[in-house]
């Protein structure tokens, strides 16, 4: 813990946001093999506890609009999955969601109503209503989902088939529209499936633009990235060009094994992390034109674009250094050393810190993204293999 105290006498304290007495923040990163979740003060820069959910935690998510986490815990092969709910502002667990096999991925509605998680043991998605904290449904989709993503206006879900090498779409809007939970579970989860995409070989990775007019869906067993307009669900919408059904636009050749997404805040660009390339590929979404490749560190895994569109943030796994770019320059700026294994990425809520994971040397590193440049302000412990993490901040009354 020398660094860290190293980097505090470093700064003056007018370095640092000034927060108001009743204010919280949080960061909660996964332990792949401890079957915990470290919780990160982060107004603080310091470890709060360690808390214990199931087995295997592989991926976490915040609520919009609650003080509480949520834990995707896969567990032991051929066993039932789970998902834990963190109560934010006592940092405790305080209820347990028995979902299906292998979970490995979640999201949530806008309202932080409904939460999906991928089941990629059981080739379905299950609907958890967060208030009753219990399932409600389950959406069938191809062999193996593991990444999947809500639109913004809350009536599509995308997902990721990796073993079918396909994209499963479905419409949340006739799942909303259901009278009551009973109705829902009653439901075939078919019903819910209005379009599935095949041509995909390992489909990895999900975006949607911030307008759900087009998702962008990583094919990461290639070198390519299918783009799908997306319906226009409701007669008389703002988007008249949107298509009545999903339609497939086109592959986009990037670099060889895209594994992640990275969508700047605005939709208008996207950055392709191209694993086996050791690159990243930049698309213009509007035209899905790839504009370029760009050499990064060694096998960059992660990609997170700064609120103001500004920055790239890369993490290369097999190395212990994230890359600084500048797309609107078109350049690298900056490599910042960091831990061993760098592989998931999270802003604090102000931008001000970028908390970087690092799953071989079971650490998350701090880095301070304002001037003069990025550096590492502290190194945190963490548990074993730690590999995701999500930022809760809100005030207690």
């Amino acid at each position: 813990m020398a660094l860290l105290a190293l980097s505090f006498t470093a700064c003056s304290t007018h370095d640092f946001p000034q927060y108001p007495p009743n204010y919280r923040e949080y960061a909660y990163v996964t332990n792949g093999q401890s079957g915990t979740v470290t919780v990160l003060d982060v107004v603080n820069v310091r470890v709060d506890r360690e808390l214990a959910v199931g087995q295997n935690p592989v991926a976490v998510a915040a609520s919009p609009n609650r003080n509480e986490v949520y834990v995707v815990n896969s567990n032991a092969e051929g066993t039932e999955g789970s998902v834990s709910v963190v109560d934010a502002e006592k940092n405790a667990v305080v209820a347990t969601i028995p979902v299906h096999r292998r979970p490995v991925a979640i999201d949530l509605d806008r309202t932080g109503t409904l939460a999906y998680v991928a089941n990629s043991g059981s080739n379905t998605i299950s609907v958890i209503d967060l208030t009753t904290r219990r399932e409600v449904a389950q959406i069938g989709t191809g062999e193996e989902p593991v990444a999947l993503r809500v639109s913004p206006d809350g009536k599509t879900l995308v997902v990721a088939n990796r073993r079918a090498g396909s994209v499963s779409i479905a419409d949340l809007a006739n799942l909303a529209s259901l009278s009551s939970p009973v109705d829902l579970t009653r439901r075939p989860s078919t019903r819910s499936v209005r379009a599935v995409f095949d041509g995909c070989p390992g489909a990895n990775d999900v975006v949607i633009l911030p307008d759900s007019s087009k998702a962008f869906v990583a094919c990461s067993a290639g070198h390519q990235v299918m783009a799908i307009a997306l319906a226009r669900r409701k007669t008389g919408s703002s988007q008249p060009d949107r298509p009545s059904t999903d339609q497939l636009e086109t592959f986009m050749d990037v670099g060889r094994a895209p594994v992640q997404l990275a969508l700047k805040p605005d939709g208008g660009e996207l950055f392709v992390s191209n694993s086996l390339s050791d690159s990243i590929s930049e698309v213009v979404t509007s035209t899905n034109d790839v504009g370029g490749a760009y050499a990064m560190g060694d096998d960059p895994v992660r990609g997170l674009v700064s609120s103001d569109n500004s920055m790239l943030y890369i993490a290369n796994f097999r190395s212990q250094w994230v890359t600084v770019y500048a797309p609107e320059d078109g350049r690298r700026i900056a490599s910042i050393h960091v831990g061993d294994g760098p592989s998931a990425l999270a802003f604090s809520s102000n931008g001000y810190l970028l908390f970087v994971v690092d799953t071989r040397s079971g650490d998350v590193a701090v880095v301070r993204t304002r001037a003069p440049k990025p550096s590492l302000f502290a190194l945190l412990p963490a548990g074993r293999a730690p590999n995701s993490i999500a930022v809760k901040s809100f005030k207690i009354p």
